[in-house]
């Protein structure tokens, strides 16, 4: 006679799950990583697509996603409310960044990544695909040391008293872009130190909840609000702070926001406004970066790097992998 055992609901995410997101963003970095150097970002993001919906529909899930690719940059979707999964199991929320860092696969430059993010239905932001203003701060800190409407260099200012430190000694990540030129004068005129990106703020969010390893204190500037929701989750699993607010600048955006239940155009968000309940987040490296290693294709072997985080837990394994059965991921 066989034996059935009971898996209670509030483990479902933790023992059936964690490891069977970790195969969802292997396959999507193994499927855009065969198109590094090549010049061509749309293809590299859909080879990560494809090969990401495929696996997201083998899951024994009910899922949904509620952070996707969209219109903004006439990217191939995995679109805001479609379903995937095989319909039994856990209700699901679904966030994803199938490649984040297209310009940096294209180029074959340091930091590109396939990530994504699982939580309890009805549990994560449901966002247009918008950008957002974001700031970040590493664990440690009394709640509020930084805000979303202060000036940089007060924000810089009052980090560095926390830290118990000079201001010389901060380092502010900032995505590389002309609409954060103010930005950057305002963090330099205090006599902190700024280090640009040129894509990649999920990555560069996470840094910040490791100073002393990355050397980042704190991420500031706007982005995309489906790598705001990921990286939301991530500060979940490894403690922080994260302050954002959707850009809702045209009518049509404050609609299609409406739409997904956002009341407030103008609402500051932190973490536990992102994603509530239990949550995981998996990233694969795609190039090597500072956070994680690139695929490497050797003879007759795959390797891959990934990091899969859970949140009740505040578990983070590092996962080194080496791919044989190399039929399978070359079907992608």
């Amino acid at each position: 006679m066989s034996t059935q055992i009971s898996v209670p609901p509030q483990l479902l995410l933790e023992r059936i799950l964690t490891l069977e997101i970790v195969r969802v963003t292997e396959r999507a970095a193994v499927s855009a990583a065969r198109l590094c150097g090549h010049g061509d970002e749309k293809a590299a993001d859909q080879a990560a697509v494809d090969a990401m919906r495929r696996e997201l529909n083998k899951l024994p899930i009910e899922g949904t996603v509620v952070i996707g690719e969209g219109e903004r940059d006439e990217a191939p979707m995995l679109y805001i409310g479609e379903k995937v999964g095989i319909n039994a199991g856990p209700r699901v929320d679904i966030a994803v960044d199938p490649l984040e860092g297209t310009t940096l696969c294209a180029k074959n430059m340091p930091g590109s990544i396939a990530t994504m993010a699982m939580a309890d239905g009805g549990t994560l932001l449901h966002a247009p695909d918008v950008y957002m203003q974001k700031i970040a701060v590493g664990p440690g800190y009394a709640k509020g040391v930084v805000e979303l409407d202060a000036t940089p260099a007060d924000n810089v200012r009052r980090l560095a008293k926390a830290k118990g430190v000079d201001v010389s000694a901060i380092t502010v990540l900032v995505l590389d872009r002309p609409r954060h030129a103010e930005i950057i004068q305002g963090v330099r005129s205090t006599g902190a130190a700024v280090r640009l990106i040129t894509d990649g703020d999920v990555a560069g969010v996470i840094h910040c909840a490791d100073p002393e390893n990355t050397g980042v204190d704190m991420y500031l500037g706007t982005g995309g609000a489906p790598e705001g929701v990921l990286a939301a989750v991530a500060l979940r699993c490894i403690g922080g702070q994260m302050q954002c607010r959707l850009i809702l600048d045209t009518e049509e955006k404050r609609e299609r926001a409406r739409e997904m239940g956002v009341t407030d155009p103008r609402m500051i968000y932190g973490i536990e406004d992102m994603a509530k309940g239990d949550c995981l987040f998996a990233a694969t490296g795609v190039t090597t970066g500072s956070l994680l290693s690139g695929v490497k294709f050797r003879k007759g072997v795959i390797e891959t790097e990934t990091v899969v985080m859970r949140s009740v837990t505040g578990t983070v394994r590092y996962i080194k992998a080496e791919h044989r059965q190399l039929e399978k991921f070359h079907l992608d």
